[in-house]
């Protein structure tokens, strides 16, 4: 990735208990992921892909188009944030994957997320 197309992402995670059930083996975790156009160049988000792993190393990946139905358009230093929702069977897991973005210059670009983890807080107390 260039530095005219660059994206920066954070994530912060919730362990969301009134729509867990630890007995059935689900647990749900909300992620809440700001974006920002560190590039030069105005981009759109046109599709996601994630990698979701739980502790016993079942793997899910997920395509689709946009995130929570829409498709950013980020001027350079603009940020888009949103939040979206992974279930699990275990109370501990990892999340990654990348942004497929593309530069108004006609440029694609994958925006890589670094993987964060997934942990119900309650297992640690």
């Amino acid at each position: 990735m260039s530095d005219a197309h660059a994206l920066s992402v954070t994530v912060e995670t919730t362990y969301v208990e009134e729509q867990s059930s630890p007995d059935d083996g689900r647990y749900v975790f909300a992620y809440t992921i700001t974006m920002r156009n560190t590039g030069t160049v105005r981009a759109r988000l046109q599709s996601r892909h994630w990698v979701i792993t739980d502790a016993n190393g079942r793997i899910e990946e997920v395509r689709g188009p946009g995130v929570v139905g829409q498709h950013p358009h980020l001027a350079p230093g603009e940020a888009f944030r949103y939040t979206s929702a992974a279930a699990i069977e275990t109370p501990v897991g990892t999340m990654h994957g990348s942004y497929q973005m593309i530069g108004d210059d006609g440029v694609a670009f994958d925006a890589p997320i670094a993987p964060f983890r997934l942990a119900a807080s309650q297992i640690f107390h």
